[in-house]
C-alpha cells in the first residue's frame, strides 16, 4: 500500500511541477545533477559488490538453482542490509524525474512508468522475500553503476564514446532478457520445496 501511495504522490508532484514549469525558465542544475548521478553510481557499485559476493558464494557452493531460490539474501546480515538499501534506492531514484521536469526536458511515459514499476516490484519482492530477488538486485545494481556513471559524465559536459552508450543499452536488454528467463525457470520450479514460491 505504501508503494501505491508513494507512486501517487510521485505522479502528482512531477506532473504538477511540469505544468508549473511551462511558464518558468528552466533550471540548469548541472552541479546537483552531477553529484546526484555520481552518488547513485557509487552506491550502485558498492551495493553490487556486496550482493555479488554472496551470489558468487551460492553459485560456487550450491549451484544456479539455489542462487535463484535461496532466501539467504534476506537472512545474511550483510546481504540483508544491502538488499534493504537496494529496495530503498528505488524510492530515491524517483528523484531522477525531478531533474527532467525542472530542466524542462521531455518526460516520456516509459521513464515514469519504469520508475514506478521497479519501485513496486522491489518493495513487494523484499517484503515477501521473493525468490530471484538476489539476481534482480545484483544485475540491476551493476547496470545502474554504468548508467549513472554515464549520466555523471554527460552532466559534466564530457563527450561519451558511442561504445559506452551501446554498452548501457546492451546491458539493459540483457537485464530484461535475464529477468524473463529467470522467471521462466521459477515457474518450472514452483512445486519444488527447495524453491519456495507463492504461486497465485
Amino acid at each position: 500500500q505504501k508503494t501505491f501511495l508513494f507512486s501517487s504522490i510521485y505522479l502528482i508532484v512531477i506532473f504538477g511541477i511540469q505544468h508549473f514549469m511551462k511558464g518558468q525558465r528552466l533550471f540548469n542544475l548541472r552541479l546537483p545533477l552531477t553529484l546526484w548521478s555520481f552518488s547513485l553510481s557509487l552506491f550502485s557499485f558498492v551495493a553490487a559488490c556486496r550482493v555479488w559476493k554472496l551470489m558468487a558464494f551460492l553459485l560456487l557452493t550450491k549451484g544456479f538453482k539455489q542462487s535463484v531460490c535461496s532466501r539467504s539474501f534476506y537472512v545474511h546480515p550483510v546481504s540483508k542490509l544491502w538488499m534493504y538499501l537496494f529496495t530503498l534506492s528505488k524510492l530515491v531514484e524517483l528523484g531522477d524525474t525531478l531533474f527532467i521536469v525542472l530542466r524542462k526536458k521531455k518526460l516520456t511515459f516509459i521513464h515514469w512508468y519504469h520508475h514506478i514499476y521497479t519501485m513496486i516490484l522491489a518493495w513487494c519482492g523484499y517484503k515477501d522475500m521473493a525468490v530471484g530477488m538476489g539476481w534482480n538486485a545484483a544485475v540491476n545494481l551493476s547496470v545502474h553503476t554504468i548508467m549513472y556513471c554515464y549520466y555523471t559524465l554527460t552532466a559534466l559536459g564530457l563527450r561519451v564514446p558511442n561504445s559506452f552508450t551501446m554498452t548501457i543499452t546492451t546491458s539493459q536488454i540483457v537485464q530484461i532478457m535475464g529477468f524473463v528467463i529467470m522467471n521462466i525457470f521459477i515457474c518450472f520450479w514452483k512445486d519444488d520445496e527447495l524453491c519456495p514460491f507463492k504461486w497465485p
